[in-house]
């Protein structure tokens, strides 16, 4: 899910941007709740691109610790115990400021055994990057001699994704709010075949009905697979 607009929402609601991300966290509360009534299994959450890391600091100062608060209050939902959520950081980590690159390892080694939920929060993220990095670690097993350049296929792209330690990397639906017709670079390899479904409504109103609706767009499609 790429969940855009909460600055535009802020603006349009005459307040600060920092409330629009304030209330854009809540929205995210709200969705994980909805998953887990509905039994979604993988959701991938578009949190912070590497180009939205080029804003003013102020302003990512600010994401930066509303991202740690609500990372430490996942870490201690016991939800993600009882739902055996994998909760994964997917994207350059190491851009990341130190406390936030702590309580994401925390919930990775904390969750790293279970395989009923998978929960992916993208974050320094650019599916440009991605490949870039999958390239290099092809790179690397040639060099050193674990692979041969005309062993090369499908499956070994996709064991070097970031997505990797998924049973399935390619999402069946992406879902964008705010109105935006683009991807914006996410899940560029993986989202080769996903329905995709666009939502006029900035992220921080997003409703469980919008959900509902975006899963009935998809269930009304024929999924065809290229075939």
């Amino acid at each position: 899910m790429i969940l855009d607009g909460n600055r535009r929402w802020a603006k349009r609601s005459l307040v600060f941007r920092i409330d629009g991300h304030f209330r854009g966290a809540d929205a995210v509360e709200k969705l994980l709740d909805w998953c887990e009534e509905l039994n979604i299994k993988i959701i991938t959450l578009y949190v912070l691109s590497v180009e939205n890391m080029n804003r003013d600091d102020d302003e990512l100062h600010y994401l930066y610790d509303l991202i740690s608060s609500r990372l430490h209050k996942l870490y201690n939902d016991p939800r993600i115990h009882k739902n055996r959520m994998r909760v994964k950081a997917i994207g350059r980590v190491e851009l990341l400021p130190d406390f936030l690159k702590e309580i994401l390892n925390n919930l990775e080694t904390v969750t790293k055994n279970y395989d009923d939920h998978y929960l992916n929060i993208a974050i320094a993220y650019g599916g440009q990057n991605e490949l870039v990095d999958a390239v290099k670690k092809i790179a690397g097993r040639i060099k050193e001699g674990s692979l041969d350049v005309n062993d090369i296929d499908k499956e070994i792209i996709e064991s070097c994704l970031y997505t990797s330690h998924l049973p399935q990397s390619s999402p069946d639906m992406i879902l964008r709010t705010s109105g935006e017709k683009r991807l914006s670079g996410f899940l560029m390899w993986q989202s080769a075949y996903s329905e995709l479904v666009f939502m006029d409504v900035y992220w921080p109103e997003f409703r469980k009905i919008d959900l509902m609706r975006a899963i009935r767009t998809y269930q009304k499609r024929s999924r065809r697979l290229g075939k």
